[in-house]
């Protein structure tokens, strides 16, 4: 399940906060540089006089960290109901303070909000106070309140490290799949062109929110950027249930979805050698049925002794055996047919000799595009990459998807990266 953000929690910013003093308020003989660029700063924000009595009090109370004489000192200045912009920010200054020393956010976030709404917050802090005012918004669930200030705060520059995922959230969770989908797009490529790697919620997020409203391909979409950043064995086997659920009967394109599963070393799940083995059984493939549960066998998803594998194992060693000898002969002949060439070349692959499977497509690949795509998968596995990449470049139909993914995957080595969160999708049943 996917957890809700943690608040960053505003006391990180009372240091930054500082920086919005009053000129009055710096020392009189700071001799540190950035006390001085605090003062500089704090002079863009002007008091009246008949309310500066009022600040001077908080300001001390403050600065003591006495938050029961700020908190009198704040009543009283609120009781002056301040109608200037400086007065009205210093207000929300200090109701920030005392919510800092309380460890209260609500008052918190009033304070911050009453400094941004006074219109007179100095510029140099805008992306940090609004920021700030966007997470607690986030946090109470106000998502378009969220979503102003947090994009106020990006228009202002801030550099905070979760600002994009805390937007993309608000969005998605404002039902504005499309805003947050397209934000999460552009920050994912905005990271990879910094050399960083994107947060993987910024995908998995999305994809929650796509699968929800059923759209599939948009979906997939995501996915298959996740694999090319997070290319763990996990998440290629969450992308790929789902295209699995897609194929629902088509056994043909199941064995397909499979192989590339098996390539990306995804299968970690019985039921999953156990559908490959049969739909492999049945497509008259028993070389790959034999491989695909020895390759089970030694990774320790089941056992040797496993009656269902053991019985497998035990029918189709034999014929593949016998049908080895005769595929490469039959390689070497002239196809009686595009069908019989297809069959040849596909019976080759789940022996391994992908290069003698891989001109019998090329001569149909043409007008078969079943053989295109596999052509495709056949000079990946023979290690043929750029051939690979321009042959699946050329697939269409409802193998474009696979098709796609297998790119993916050979243009992305494997990595270790850090467990993968859950995916959006179910295992298919």
């Amino acid at each position: 399940m996917l957890t809700r953000f943690r608040q960053v929690s505003v006391s990180a910013m009372t240091a930054v906060a500082g920086c919005a003093l009053m000129a009055s308020a710096a020392p009189a003989a700071a001799k540190e540089k950035p006390k001085k660029e605090e003062a500089s700063k704090g002079a863009q924000v002007a008091v009246s006089k008949g309310f500066s009595p009022a600040v001077k009090k908080m300001m001390d109370a403050a600065n003591a960290k006495d938050a029961a004489t700020l908190q009198t000192a704040l009543a009283e200045a609120q009781a002056a109901s301040p109608t200037e912009a400086g007065d009205r920010y210093w207000l929300g200054y200090y109701r920030l303070q005392l919510g800092i020393l309380n460890k209260d956010k609500a008052a918190q976030g009033q304070g911050l909000d009453e400094m941004l709404d006074s219109g007179v917050s100095p510029a140099e802090m805008q992306g940090t106070y609004n920021f700030f005012s966007g997470n607690f918004a986030y946090g109470d669930r106000n998502y378009a309140k969220a979503i102003q200030r947090l994009e106020a705060a990006k228009a202002s520059g801030s550099t905070e490290a979760s600002l994009p995922l805390l937007l993309v959230d608000s969005y998605l969770n404002n039902n504005q799949v499309d805003q947050g989908v397209a934000l999460a797009k552009a920050s994912i490529e905005a990271a990879r062109a910094a050399g960083q790697q994107p947060s993987e919620e910024l995908y998995v997020r999305p994809a929650k929110a796509l699968q929800a409203a059923k759209r599939t391909d948009e979906l997939l979409d995501i996915l298959t950027l996740r694999v090319r950043d997070w290319p763990q064995p996990a998440v290629w086997r969450n992308t790929l249930y789902v295209l699995l659920q897609q194929a629902g009967g088509d056994k043909d394109l199941n064995i397909d979805v499979l192989r590339l599963m098996r390539a990306t070393d995804a299968m970690s799940d019985r039921g999953e050698y156990l559908e490959y083995a049969a739909l492999a059984t049945e497509a008259g493939y028993p070389g790959e049925v034999v491989s695909v549960v020895e390759q089970g066998i030694k990774r320790k998803v089941f056992t040797e002794t496993d009656e269902r594998f053991a019985q497998i194992l035990s029918t189709q060693r034999d014929r593949a055996k016998s049908d080895r000898a005769g595929l490469l002969a039959d390689a070497s002949k002239p196809p009686a047919t595009p069908k019989a060439a297809r069959a040849t070349a596909d019976a080759l692959v789940g022996i391994d000799e992908y290069a003698k499977a891989i001109p019998l497509y090329e001569g149909i690949a043409a007008t078969d595009p079943v053989a295109q795509y596999r052509l495709g998968v056949a000079q990946a596995l023979a290690g043929q990459k750029d051939a690979a990449i321009a042959s699946f470049a050329k697939v269409t139909g409802n193998r474009a998807r696979l098709a796609k993914l297998w790119t993916v995957h050979i243009q992305t080595p494997p990595r270790v990266v850090p467990a993968a969160p859950a995916a959006p999708a179910a295992p298919a049943s």
